[in-house]
């Protein structure tokens, strides 16, 4: 078996593309329109202009969607066009004129990984860059602008632990400040405030209010208090934006250094961080495995033609998105741990792909 690449490899691989293209474009469409309209009385209402509608949200928003789901697209378009090659004879043709079934997916094959390392390039550096500005739009225009933020734990460093009973968003203001420093499993220092106010100018919190305990040995604690200190500790104001959005603007390097940070802080927003870390690796490789499921459903001619296997073929692809997001919600519950929950849907898909690719040939 050769695989030095044949008319018959780039007649599949130039249909393999160019459905892929014309899909894109024909959904993109449609989704477009449906997110215009649910969002229009926002962009009214919040006096959104024009401009950064089109260059900030949507010229960002339609790779971050395309991305997201390229491997449903990927699916659609093999099981839309393997089944008309084999309502019209061709698969057949191929075949019967001594090309095996393993050779003929070669160019399948080819084409997928192409576009899994385009997702994945995308995925690791371009998409983050863009969600900085389509979600700093949707903050500014879209979704409410104040938040409280509750009941916040961080260790910031070995032995320091900051405790934050609420946090408000709209003025950057931690609500119930404690630091605590300890050492060989003793308290030693120990400020309080009643609020800690964010300066982005110094890059320091102003403590207001604040009492300083240092804990001795002896049976007097040294005791300070004062209106206002300024105080620069290893926790900005970002710390407290962690969520499952603002993981999506972290480059791969910069993600990887969160992750690091926030183990050693024992945050629990890690999972978020973590999810998006697995999600950006494991999505570009579901388009091969997908392709492989698409062949092998499509490639025999079967009553109903195409509409049944691209009605079967769509609803095995919303399976496995539904899948994709049942598995994100056994980490929130901390039943999986996120390295083995994201890369389930893969594994069992990868276990379908197998079984059907050894019946097709048959």
């Amino acid at each position: 078996m050769t695989l030095r690449p044949k008319i018959l490899d780039w007649y599949i691989f130039k249909k393999f593309v160019l459905t892929f293209f014309i899909a894109l474009l024909l959904i993109i469409g449609i989704v477009i329109v449906f997110d215009i309209s649910e969002k229009i009385d926002k962009f009214v209402s919040n006096q959104a202009p024009l401009k950064a509608i089109i260059l900030d949200y949507y010229v960002n928003f339609i790779p971050y969607f395309v991305n997201m789901y390229s491997a449903m697209f990927v699916f659609i378009s093999v099981i839309f066009f393997t089944s008309r090659m084999a309502a019209n004879s061709e698969i057949v043709a191929i075949l019967s004129g001594g090309v095996s079934f393993h050779r003929m997916m070669v160019p399948y094959i080819v084409a997928s990984a192409l576009i899994a390392l385009l997702s994945l390039g995308l995925n690791l550096y371009v998409i983050p860059r863009s969600n900085q500005e389509r979600l700093a739009f949707e903050k500014e225009y879209v979704k409410n602008k104040s938040t409280a933020i509750r009941n916040v734990h961080y260790q910031i460093a070995p032995g320091e632990f900051v405790f934050v009973e609420s946090f408000s968003t709209w003025n950057n203001t931690a609500y119930r400040f404690t630091l605590e420093s300890i050492e060989n499993n003793q308290i030693v220092k120990k400020i309080s405030a009643e609020t800690a106010v964010w300066d982005s100018l110094s890059g320091a919190w102003q403590l207001k209010r604040y009492f300083i305990r240092d804990y001795t040995s002896g049976m007097s604690d040294r005791v300070r208090s004062g209106a206002q200190k300024d105080t620069v500790i290893a926790l900005t104001v970002d710390d407290f934006y962690r969520n499952s959005q603002t993981v999506q603007t972290l480059p791969y390097g910069e993600l990887q250094t969160l992750i690091k940070t926030q183990k050693m802080r024992g945050d629990s927003n890690i999972m978020y961080a973590l999810i998006e870390k697995h999600n950006r690796w494991a999505m570009p490789f579901s388009c091969i495995i997908l392709t492989i499921i698409g062949v092998a459903l499509s490639s025999r001619k079967r009553r109903g033609g195409l509409g049944w296997n691209l009605a079967f073929g769509i609803a095995l692809a919303f399976s496995y998105i539904l899948f994709q997001r049942f598995a994100q919600m056994f980490v929130y519950t901390d039943i999986l741990p996120p390295g083995l929950a994201i890369w389930i849907p893969n594994f069992l898909f990868a276990i379908i792909a197998a079984v059907l690719y050894r019946l097709a040939p048959k």
